[in-house]
């Protein structure tokens, strides 16, 4: 059996442990020993309903990083979102050693990855094998975020000078690009070919949509009782707020585009959070919306007649694989690239939001109550969602991946004996 260590970017959402924790629960129920490092409250509620050791935040002085949201949010890729995140020397250093602690702790036989940059350095500072699991615009591979616009702008913004400084004292050698550290020494991507498309050239495996939820998951009676009468939307919102004052990454503007346009409409509409709470502003909400934190999302997409969010990409993976067609109000330009991909498939349809003088993102809300009702009303939408359901079937998902990186732990394992026994 091996030791797998379960890594992130450890952002307060569901999206990167949504795609992780199966693969984890996979590999754990096969017997190998897993422990998932993220500590951020809302991914740990994640990490223990799926029953895995999450590992502690060393106990390390970490510095705050004065991070450009604004710029983050706008990024053409993710070399210029690591850039407005990650420019501080004093946490860059402080970050990489904290993944290091963690890693050289654990002794894992493989870290497995999703755009956790100092936990893909503290890797390879330990020469453990790095196995990476990314959505296709998070490759190095890619065209980036921006990909419709053509050729990426000069001169942008990233993070690789500081980066290289600590790489070079933890004597790893230098990269052209962050980016360049996720790809692991394996690199699964999420998705397929058809909704995270990638360069031939890119050396990568795809492993189809990968979706949390327990075997068991069922939806609570009181969805169910919502009855048939009327379409029921799911508007799923992830994180409304990442701050005590309004940011530009937040997601607020889904739940109050969705409240102005559906209050008075002919809809159930079930308003999820990730675990969130919502924000004090709505009071109480309108008679036809029904919150709840959390539910089971592949059950959710399935009983649903549209999905509603701010498209993130295991959002956009949720509702495909259940051939739920979506309106997407994406918040930031990562969110904005997998919007343009599922909309290019038939699947659904783009509200964009604009920054208005108050620092908050607003919409056009009559057109997003006309595209509401279109695809609602068309059931081509539904058709196209169901034919990328379809296709993505045939892709292994979460079984799938486990099984690539126990192979590749394999040969890693192998490898490393062979030059114990020669020397080398």
């Amino acid at each position: 059996m091996s030791k797998f260590l379960f890594t992130m970017l450890p952002a307060n959402d569901l999206g990167l442990p949504t795609r992780l924790v199966p693969i984890a629960r996979v590999l754990a129920d096969r017997g190998h020993e897993v422990a998932v490092f993220n500590p951020a409250p809302v991914p740990a509620k994640l990490i223990e309903d799926a029953g895995l050791k999450n590992l502690p935040m060393p106990s390390r002085p970490m510095p705050t990083s004065p991070d450009d949201l604004a710029q983050a949010s706008s990024a053409w890729d993710v070399e210029q979102m690591f850039g407005a995140l990650f420019a501080n020397e004093e946490f860059v250093r402080a970050a990489t050693a904290a993944n290091v602690d963690v890693a050289r702790d654990f002794q894992p036989d493989v870290v497995v990855d999703s755009f956790g940059l100092f936990s893909c350095l503290a890797a390879r500072i330990l020469g453990v094998p790095l196995a990476s699991v990314l959505q296709g615009n998070f490759h190095p591979a890619s065209d980036g975020f921006l990909w419709w616009k053509g050729e990426r702008p000069a001169g942008l913004v990233s993070a690789a000078p500081m980066i290289n400084k600590v790489a070079a004292e933890n004597g790893v050698a230098p990269v052209a690009r962050c980016v360049d550290l996720l790809a692991g020494d394996l690199s699964l991507i999420v998705g397929t070919p058809e909704t995270d498309p990638l360069p031939a050239s890119a050396s990568v495996d795809y492993i189809g949509p990968i979706i949390w939820q327990r075997g068991n998951a069922t939806l609570p009676d009181w969805v169910h009782a919502l009855g048939c009468e009327q379409p029921v939307i799911w508007v799923y919102s992830g994180n409304p707020r990442y701050a005590n004052t309004p940011t530009p990454i937040d997601s607020i503007v889904v739940i109050r585009a969705a409240i102005e346009a559906l209050k008075d409409a002919p809809v159930q509409v079930l308003l999820t959070t990730g675990h969130q709470a919502v924000p004090e502003e709505f009071g109480t909400l309108p008679s036809n919306f029904h919150h709840a934190a959390y539910l089971p999302g592949l059950a959710m997409a399935e009983h649903c007649a549209l999905m509603v969010h701010h498209g993130g990409h295991s959002s956009v993976m949720t509702g495909l694989s259940a051939g739920t067609p979506a309106v997407i109000i994406p918040t930031i330009t990562e969110r904005e690239s997998n919007a343009r991909r599922l909309a290019a498939l038939g699947a659904g349809e783009i509200v964009l939001p604009v920054e208005g003088a108050d620092g908050e993102k607003h919409i056009d809300v009559a057109e997003f109550s006309a595209k509401v009702k279109r695809v609602l009303d068309d059931p081509r939408y539904r058709k196209s969602a169901r034919r990328v359901a379809e296709s993505m079937r045939k892709y292994g998902g979460a079984e799938e991946a486990a099984d690539r990186i126990e192979r590749f732990a394999a040969s890693q394992t192998e490898s490393r004996n062979i030059r114990t026994s020669t020397g080398a």
